[in-house]
C-alpha cells in the first residue's frame, strides 16, 4: 500500500493533515457555537452552516483559475496565510451583538477563500506526480492514501474540540450539557413563562454546578452561555496552530514534489513541451462532460454526507443517550481508537509484508495493540460511564476511513488482479446506492422518536434516548459510502481532465461539493417540521435517484477515461 509511492505525496498528505485538523476542530464544534453564543435557531444555523461550507467548496474554482495562471504552489501558500488569518479573527473572543455576528462572518469568508486557494491545488499537485508513467497505475491508490491522511488530522479533531471545551468550563465551575444552552436562551427570551419541564430541567442543572448558585436564573443563563461562548473561541485557536506546522511542512518538503507544481503554461514558458498531453477538441468536449455529470451526482451525496456537522449533531445532542459504558464507552475514548487503528496496519503489514523483519515487528504492534486494549478495558471501574458530547460522535468518521482504507484498498486490488475491479465511476454510482443504506438505519432508529420542537430547546425523556450505536454504524456505512466516492471522484478528476483546464476541473469539482454543501441546509430547515423517520427518507430518496442516474451514464462516463 505504501510501497513505492513518490516521496512526494506524503509531504502533501502531511501538510493537507495539519490543515484538516484545525478545520475539523472547527467544524465539530462550529453549529453549537452559532446556537449557544448567539441564540439562532436551528434554521438561521442551518443556513450559516451550509453558506459556510458551500463557500469552502464552491471558492476553489476561483483557486483553480488562478492556479492555472500563476501556479498551483503560489495559491497553496497564500491559501494557508489567507486561513491563519480567519482562524485568527474566530479565535478572538467578541460579544453576541452585531459587530461580534460581523467579525464571525468575516472570519469564516477569509477561512472559506484560504480554503478555496489551498484545498485544490494541493490535490492538483498530488495527481500531476502520477502523471510519470512509472507511477500512473497507483493514482487511485495514492489518492486514498491522501484521503487517510486528511482523516488522520480529522479524527483528533471533535477529541480537541471537547476537551477544551471542558477545560474552560471546568474552570469556571461549570460542565457541558448539549440541551443547556439553548434552555438558557429560552429562560433569557422567556423567562417564567417557558415549558415547565424545561424550566425544571434548567434549575436542577444550575443547582448541580460547582459554580456558585443562589437561584438567579437569569444571571446563571448569562454566565454560562459567556463561559461556553469563551470556550469554543479557545477552541478555534487551534487551527491556527495546525496551520503553522501545515506551512513549515510544505516549505521544508517542496524540493520532493516541485516537479508537480507545473502548469500548462509553466511548461510551456520553461520549453517542456513534451510534457504537455494535447487532446483534440472531441476529446475534451468528452471529458469535460463526464466530468460534469459525475459533479452533477456529487452534490447530492455531500447533501446527505454533511448532515454529519447539523441534522446528525442535532440527533447526538437531542435524540443520544448523554452516557455510555463498557466497550461503547472506550469507543468515545480517541486513544482507543488509535490502538485499533494500529491492531489493522499491523495485520494488514503482518499478512502482506514479505520481510522477516517486517513482519516480527507488525506481530510486535499488533500484540501490544491487543494487550493495551485488554488492559484498559479490565481496569475500567464496575458500572462506570463516560459522558458523551455531541460533537464526539464526528470522531467515528475519520476513524473509519482511516482503519478502513487498507481494507478498500486490499479488496479493489485483489479484483483488480482478477481484471474486475471496478471503475471509478462504477464506484461513485456503488458509493450512492450505500449512503441510501445509511440514512435507511436512521430512519428505522427513528420511529417512534417524538419530532424535535424547531422553536424551542427539545426536552426528551430519557427512556426515549436512543444508544450511541446508532449514530456509530450510520458513520460506519457512510464512511464506506465516501471510500467508495470521495478519493475515487478526485482521483477521476485528476485522470480525466484536460490538461490546460486541471486547476478548473478541480475546483468544479469542489464547486460541486459545494452546491451539495448548500442544500444541507434544506434538511436542516426541516428539522423540527416533520417526522424524523421522513426527514431521513428524503436523503435516502435522493440517493437511489442519483445512483440511478450515474449507472444510466456508465457507458459515456467510463469511455472518458480510456
Amino acid at each position: 500500500m505504501f510501497q513505492n509511492q513518490p516521496k512526494g505525496l506524503y509531504a502533501l498528505a502531511l501538510a493537507n493533515t495539519g490543515e484538516r485538523f484545525g478545520y475539523y476542530t472547527m467544524l465539530a464544534i462550529f453549529t453549537l457555537f452559532l446556537q449557544a453564543k448567539f441564540g439562532f435557531s436551528s434554521i438561521a444555523t442551518s443556513n450559516i452552516f451550509a453558506g459556510f461550507l458551500a463557500l469552502v467548496y464552491f471558492l476553489p474554482v476561483l483557486g483553480g483559475i488562478l492556479a492555472d495562471k500563476f501556479g498551483y504552489g503560489k495559491m497553496v501558500t497564500a491559501g494557508i496565510v489567507v486561513m491563519f488569518a480567519g482562524y485568527t479573527f474566530l479565535a478572538i473572543p467578541s460579544g453576541n451583538d452585531a459587530f461580534g455576528i460581523g467579525t464571525m462572518f468575516g472570519a469564516l469568508f477569509l477561512i472559506a477563500l484560504g480554503t478555496g486557494l489551498f484545498k485544490g491545488n494541493l490535490q492538483v499537485m498530488v495527481g500531476n506526480l502520477y502523471d510519470d508513467p512509472k507511477y500512473s497505475d497507483k493514482r487511485d491508490t495514492a489518492f486514498s492514501l491522501f484521503y487517510m491522511a486528511i482523516n488522520v488530522g480529522s479524527l483528533f479533531a471533535p477529541t480537541a474540540a471537547s476537551k477544551i471545551t471542558e477545560h474552560f468550563m471546568g474552570q469556571a465551575g461549570f460542565k457541558y450539557q448539549g440541551d443547556i444552552p439553548a434552555l438558557c436562551h429560552e429562560y433569557l427570551a422567556k423567562g417564567t413563562d417557558m415549558a415547565a419541564k424545561s424550566l425544571e430541567t434548567l434549575t436542577n442543572f444550575a443547582s448541580s454546578q460547582t459554580a456558585p448558585f443562589n437561584g438567579d436564573l437569569e444571571t446563571f443563563a448569562n454566565q454560562y452561555i459567556n463561559e461556553l461562548s469563551l470556550s469554543y473561541h479557545y477552541g478555534f485557536s487551534v487551527a491556527c496552530f495546525s496551520l503553522v506546522i501545515s506551512m513549515l511542512i510544505y516549505q521544508v518538503f517542496k524540493k520532493n514534489f516541485k516537479h508537480a507544481d507545473v502548469n500548462t503554461k509553466q511548461a510551456a514558458a520553461s520549453g517542456h513541451k513534451e510534457n504537455i498531453i494535447e487532446l483534440t477538441p472531441e476529446q475534451t468536449k468528452s471529458r469535460i462532460t463526464a466530468l460534469v455529470l459525475v459533479f452533477a451526482v456529487v452534490i447530492f451525496f455531500w447533501m446527505a454526507f454533511h448532515q454529519n456537522g447539523l441534522t446528525l449533531t442535532f440527533f447526538a445532542r437531542d435524540y443520544t443517550a448523554r452516557t455510555a459504558e463498557g466497550i461503547m464507552g472506550m469507543s468515545f475514548d480517541v486513544i482507543n481508537l488509535v490502538f485499533v487503528i494500529a491492531l489493522v496496519y499491523s495485520l494488514f503489514s503482518l499478512f502482506q509484508s514479505k520481510a522477516g523483519k517486517t513482519k516480527a515487528i507488525s506481530a510486535i504492534v499488533g500484540t501490544l495493540s491487543i494487550g493495551i486494549l485488554v488492559y484498559r478495558y479490565m481496569s475500567l471501574e464496575p458500572d462506570s460511564s463516560i459522558e458523551v458530547l455531541p460533537q464526539m460522535f464526528q470522531q467515528f468518521n475519520p476513524f473509519f476511513v482511516v482503519a478502513l482504507t487498507p481494507v478498500s484498498l486490499a479488496v479493489f486490488g485483489a479484483l483488480a488482479k482478477k481484471g474486475k475491479e471496478p471503475s471509478a465511476p462504477r464506484k461513485i454510482g456503488i458509493g450512492m446506492l450505500i449512503a441510501a443504506l445509511g440514512f435507511a438505519v436512521m430512519a428505522m432508529c427513528s420511529m417512534g422518536l417524538p419530532m424535535p420542537n424547531a422553536d424551542t430547546a427539545t426536552v426528551v425523556d430519557s427512556n426515549l434516548l436512543v444508544s450511541p450505536a446508532v449514530l456509530i454504524n450510520t458513520y460506519l456505512v457512510l464512511t464506506f459510502a465516501e471510500l467508495f466516492l470521495s478519493p475515487m471522484g478526485i482521483s477521476f478528476v485528476s485522470k480525466v481532465a484536460p490538461p490546460k483546464y486541471k486547476g478548473l476541473m478541480m475546483g468544479l469539482w469542489f464547486g460541486a461539493t459545494a452546491i451539495g454543501n448548500y442544500l444541507v441546509s434544506v434538511i436542516g430547515m426541516l428539522w423540527g417540521h416533520m417526522e424524523l423517520w421522513a426527514l431521513w427518507s428524503i436523503l435516502i430518496v435522493l440517493c437511489l435517484i442519483s445512483a440511478l442516474f450515474i449507472f444510466m451514464m456508465m457507458k459515456r462516463l467510463e469511455n472518458a477515461t480510456k
